[in-house]
């Protein structure tokens, strides 16, 4: 078996003699009348009139013997069969085509549409053009690229041989347009807020630093998609907004973690969160019925079906139901010995850290769907308190196959409040806690003018990755990766 360094060298050879034939093997310009796809479904009208056209893709397969050869042509639109005859197309062109070109190879091809004694779908060829000399073969037809890192590095390999991943993600694609088309005609403006901030908001996690060498300043990649500013925009009299947008946290990697990633937030003002539970459950339900067609799946090894009625549950109830343990009353000592028994290895020993890491156990045993409501204050620097217990908020979170798929609140809109929770964010930072929320006085300046109140609501990639059962890193396009000359 050849090398790839051989079979690289063979086809620059083809190459110069294409351009001794005086033939450019790489052309800006193409004669194509028609995609594969228009060429498939206008097959009979093309058919019966026995008009040449020219259509054109990537070469995947040749076979034949002698004087004929088959090929079929890939454009992305769909697939589709050349037949190349030597006593129609001539002696030069037939031998030429069959020293210089390769499966891989992009070429254009003119004929008139038949049918095959098979009954396959045809196009007789009667002349041929170059469009893009491969320089190296395609993975093997039937087994692709095996290995993870590898197909990772050559997505455009991972997709062009797996006819599914392309599925997937135009699902993606459309998943995103759902959601879009659905708040539009609920009334929401769609906008665009900073990615590049001076203090991080909107949740809790570790972001990426940079320099603005303009301002001289020390500046993050936003860990939210523009909350703070998106609640700016409430207090400006847009009474509901959105951003479909990237994300970028500085953390681990797992399943359901990556380091850049697309989510959705929303604002809606003068609405609650048993309003915008109800709410959001029908824009999850019509977005996800839209795009996959079922309200029904399997991920993780669990059966869901999201057409029921989706139940609540609270957060301190099911901890103590669980665990046996009320995390608003017990001591951090307490929080550590019940994570130690349980074998649970966790980050940080301030309450709302331990808190947090029993949360995530019980989490892990709940297939769902289920909402889960009353998330205590200490994990919510930016929910709204409960009228009937100060130590919770009005926030809920969608839960499938043991993780967070979306959440939301009652935007907190008390200056004093806000002002108060987030020095406790800033003392965590001052004891080393690299997740806690960076305080933003300029955001409670805002608020001491006045913002309506509001409901808040995200979801991203990681519900799209959860519907499809895949790890998150395989429902993106291109995942980082480490460079291959980096241990």
């Amino acid at each position: 078996m050849s090398s790839i360094d051989e079979i690289r060298d063979a086809r620059i050879k083809k190459l110069e003699l294409l351009r001794k034939q005086g033939m450019n093997p790489y052309p800006a310009e193409s004669m194509r009348e028609l995609t594969l796809r228009e060429a498939i479904l206008n097959f009979d009208a093309l058919e019966k009139k026995k008009e040449n056209k020219w259509i054109a893709g990537r070469i995947m397969s040749i076979r034949g013997q002698g004087a004929i050869i088959f090929l079929t042509l890939n454009d992305g639109t769909g697939a589709f069969q050349g037949l190349l005859k030597k006593d129609i197309i001539g002696n030069h062109k037939f031998d030429f085509f069959n020293e210089i070109v390769d499966i891989g190879d992009f070429i254009e091809i003119l004929g008139n549409f038949f049918t095959t004694q098979r009954g396959e779908k045809t196009l007789e060829i009667q002349d041929w053009h170059m469009l893009s000399k491969s320089l190296r073969p395609l993975p093997e037809k039937w087994h692709g690229l095996q290995d993870v890192e590898e197909r990772f590095r050559k997505r455009y390999l991972d997709i062009l041989m797996n006819p599914g991943l392309k599925d997937l993600f135009e699902k993606k694609a459309k998943f995103w347009d759902e959601t879009r088309k659905f708040l539009k005609k609920e009334n929401f403006l769609e906008v665009e807020t900073p990615t590049i901030e001076v203090t991080t908001g909107g949740a809790e996690a570790k972001p990426f630093k940079t320099h603005h060498n303009d301002f001289d300043l020390d500046v993050y990649m936003r860990i939210s998609v523009g909350e703070l500013w998106q609640k700016r925009l409430l207090a400006a009299g847009f009474e509901r907004v959105f951003e479909i947008g990237r994300v970028y946290r500085n953390e681990g990697s797992s399943p359901e973690h990556t380091q850049e990633f697309t989510n959705m937030e929303f604002y809606a003002g003068y609405m609650d969160y048993m309003e915008g539970t109800e709410f959001t459950e029908r824009m999850i339900k019509e977005v996800v019925k839209e795009t996959f067609g079922t309200l029904s799946f399997e991920t993780h090894g669990q059966k869901i079906d999201l057409s029921l009625k989706w139940e609540r549950i609270t957060y301190v109830d099911t901890i103590k139901k669980m665990l046996g343990i009320d995390v608003l009353s017990a001591t951090e000592k307490e929080m550590m010995q019940k994570l130690d028994e349980l074998g649970v290895k966790y980050e940080g020993t301030n309450k709302e850290r331990l808190t947090d890491s029993l949360w995530k156990y019980c989490r892990k045993q709940i297939v769902g769907p289920v909402w889960l409501v009353d998330v205590p204050k200490l994990v919510s620097p930016l929910s709204k308190i409960k009228p009937e217990n100060s130590l919770l908020t009005e926030r809920v979170q969608l839960i499938l196959a043991g993780a967070e798929c979306t959440n939301g609140f009652s935007e907190l809109n008390d200056p004093l409040d806000q002002g108060e929770r987030f020095e406790i964010q800033r003392k965590l930072i001052e004891t080393g806690d690299e997740e806690a929320m960076m305080p933003d006085d300029e955001f409670v300046e805002m608020l001491e003018y006045g913002m309506p109140p509001a409901f808040g609501f995200a979801y991203g990639e990681r519900l799209f990755a959860f519907l499809v059962d895949k790890p998150l890193r395989e429902t993106q396009l291109f995942p980082l990766m480490r460079p291959k000359n980096i241990e």
